[in-house]
């Protein structure tokens, strides 16, 4: 029995076990521990990738479940995040509201627009297993992102709710805040839109320059705001993968 090719698929097990004890503690109120949970599953998720290029183990059976952890942890776990932020946004807007009972009704519908991002999701990770351009890049936002994304909403109202004075907890509860973010998140998903991968083939800075400035500075704004950063990264990442969209074109129309 050859265990080494075993290894990639226990750590892709490990990220879908994060996923689902990442739901158990959201159907328990604890989104904080929902969020570090996605956190640790989105290392696994790096690194069963990693692995198996390392011990050349790759095959269908590991892509494949590779594709099924993920539609758990970054498909059906932010959806159920964005779900339970949306219901507690609306709580809120109940409280103020003269006519609660009929608020309440309707509000149900709009807390479902939150598994937008999960049916999204699935169709982003159709779309990859069966895209032959997204070897080394990636074709709109991997739903890894998309969740951290997601996910760090209910870091920064635990830890940051004042941030130098300003009240940050007045956005990231407001339901249209939540309901804008789920639309475009769900577009950008599915969106016809080239993003370099942190894929390296080797570790010159040729090669790689847009990985490691884009490593770099999510390390500073990390050290300097936190969790605060983390939209902002994902967003960066978004920026700098349009802006090396557009020096590739430049290159190519040179030569």
């Amino acid at each position: 029995m050859n265990i080494k090719k075993h290894i990639p698929n226990a750590i892709t097990c490990g990220n879908l076990f994060c996923g689902c004890l990442a739901i158990v503690c959201a159907f328990k109120g604890d989104l904080v521990w929902t969020a570090y949970l996605v956190g640790i599953a989105a290392v696994l998720d790096f690194f069963d990738g990693f692995v198996a290029r390392l011990l050349k183990v790759g095959g269908e059976m590991g892509k494949q479940l590779d594709s099924l952890a993920d539609m758990v942890t970054f498909g059906v776990v932010p959806g159920v995040v964005m779900y339970f932020m949306l219901y507690q946004s609306i709580r809120g807007m109940v409280k103020y509201s003269s006519d609660s009972v009929a608020y309440n009704s309707v509000s149900f519908w709009w807390v479902l627009l939150g598994f937008l991002i999960t049916i999204f999701s699935a169709l982003r990770l159709a779309k990859f297993n069966i895209d032959t351009r997204q070897t080394d890049s990636f074709i709109g936002v991997p739903t890894p992102a998309n969740t951290i994304l997601v996910c760090s909403i209910p870091l920064i109202n635990n830890f940051h709710p004042d941030f130098m004075g300003f009240n940050i907890i007045s956005i990231t509860n407001n339901f249209y805040f939540l309901i804008s973010l789920t639309l475009l998140m769900s577009y950008l998903l599915i969106a016809e839109l080239p993003l370099f991968a942190l894929k390296f083939k080797n570790f010159g800075w040729v090669d790689n320059k847009i990985r490691y400035s884009f490593l770099i500075i999510s390390v500073i704004l990390l050290i300097l705001f936190q969790f605060i950063a983390i939209p902002f990264i994902i967003f960066l990442y978004i920026v700098l993968s349009i802006i090396n969209n557009m020096m590739n074109k430049a290159k190519n129309l040179e030569h």
